[in-house]
């Protein structure tokens, strides 16, 4: 029985590190929240038959031996003999040791269920891998995710079994990639449902009022050792003020658009973009407005593609200064 759970346990554990390691070299597409669920399943599977059953079978194995030493030890000494010199608390000891393949499954449920469920239900964090949030989220920011503030989803399924807030213009907000949902992505709400967004001669409006914008001074990029115009604008609802950048020598016209859906809701032409956000679906940008593929390009973001809230940058091993909150 042992050497075939051992044996099943190795198929297992190979299986999940073959995964791990075609994911990394790039020849499946990885998910992680998938492969988070699979392994506090099946480590929650061992934990359990670790409780009911193999951890009883070593302690009753380690009672009759103790047993069984007690008995032979009192039988010796009646007859005048000398007991034999037997280190019963190694035995007993080593007979309660758990094996390997108990050790590498049963023993690290506790410390994978708490990552399932603070990843899946609370908090997730992010590493910001562009520049298209720049300056609010800069390259390398390792950020937390607020995955409850939208409403409670299923894990692997992201199905929304309760409600919470709604999105509101001008959230930072982590979504799935539309046109390939096992990539991430953050961008900033600025349509909801039934906006007009027009971003026409790198101006933004919606509902056919424009944005507040106001300059700032200009933003020095660090890795690219160059100054960018910088901005201030003002979200929809007049609720939120956040810093955006605009290149002057880039052209407004969106270039290489894609099909997607609802794309009839678009008029592209040479001074921007018009689109009409549909029911249950949002427009997406990122603040580097000249460095982000964002909805301009490839569309909405449905609902059902939201992951949760942007809220805080915890670490940047390069800046500690960019430790805390942002808009």
């Amino acid at each position: 029985m042992l050497a075939v759970m051992s044996s099943i346990t190795a198929l297992v554990l190979a299986a999940f590190v073959s995964y791990g390691g075609a994911w990394y070299i790039g020849l499946v597409e990885g998910n992680f929240a998938l492969l988070l669920f699979l392994a506090t399943v099946v480590t929650g599977v061992y934990w359990l038959a670790e409780r009911l059953y193999f951890l009883p079978q070593r302690k009753r194995a380690a009672e009759q031996l103790q047993v069984s030493v007690t008995q032979r030890r009192s039988e010796l000494s009646s007859q005048g003999l000398r007991t034999d010199e037997v280190d019963l608390d190694k035995a007993r000891n080593s007979l309660l040791l758990q094996p390997w393949w108990l050790d590498w499954t049963a023993g690290l449920f506790p410390v994978i269920v708490v990552v399932f469920v603070l990843r899946s239900f609370l908090f997730e964090p992010f590493k910001i891998p562009s520049g298209s949030m720049i300056p609010t989220l800069m390259i390398n920011d390792l950020i937390l995710v607020n995955k409850f503030h939208y409403g409670v989803r299923l894990p692997v399924l992201n199905t929304k079994i309760f409600d919470n807030h709604s999105p509101e213009r001008g959230d930072v907000m982590v979504f799935r990639y539309p046109p390939k949902p096992s990539l991430d992505y953050i961008k900033r709400v600025v349509g909801l449902p039934g906006d007009e967004v027009a971003y026409l001669n790198k101006k933004l409006s919606v509902n056919g009022k424009p944005l507040d914008k106001s300059a700032l001074p200009e933003f020095f990029d660090e890795d690219a050792l160059r100054y960018t115009k910088q901005y201030q604008e003002v979200a929809a609802d007049g609720q939120r003020q956040y810093r955006i950048l605009n290149e002057d020598d880039r052209p407004s016209f969106v270039q290489a658009t894609e099909d997607f859906p609802f794309r009839e809701n678009c008029r592209y032409s040479s001074e921007g973009v018009v689109c009409k956000v549909p029911p249950g679906h949002y427009f997406m940008m990122g603040d580097n407005r000249d460095n982000s593929l964002d909805s301009r390009f490839w569309g909405f973001v449905p609902e059902k593609n939201i992951v949760g809230k942007a809220f805080f940058v915890w670490m940047n091993f390069g800046n500690l200064k960019r430790i805390g909150g942002f808009d």
